[in-house]
């Protein structure tokens, strides 16, 4: 899922890794795009799957960051990676 593209805007490309799975997928976004629109998209990408509500959380450059912000306001790069992580730890087997 992207965002729609603002007349004069470009789109951001970003890595993420979804930890779930263990894949890491690419992603164009538009940079008036949010955080919790990219994780949305990347676990769709993923996992096949939509997310549950809180489920999962989104890292970048180390630390956690708030959904509700874009990717202009985080002043992400292109190129830039993020992680998508579960909310809680996974048990080890």
């Amino acid at each position: 899922m992207t965002a729609p593209q603002a007349a004069g805007s470009s789109m951001l490309s970003v890595r993420v890794s979804v930890t779930d799975v263990w894949d890491t997928v690419e992603l164009r976004l538009a940079p008036e795009s949010t955080v919790a629109q990219l994780k949305t998209a990347a676990l769709a990408r993923a996992t096949g799957c939509s997310e549950s509500r809180g489920a999962h959380l989104v890292k970048f450059r180390g630390a956690l960051v708030d959904e509700g912000q874009t990717l202009a306001g985080l002043g992400v790069p292109d190129g830039a990676p993020f992680i998508v992580l579960p909310a809680q730890r996974q048990p080890v087997r």
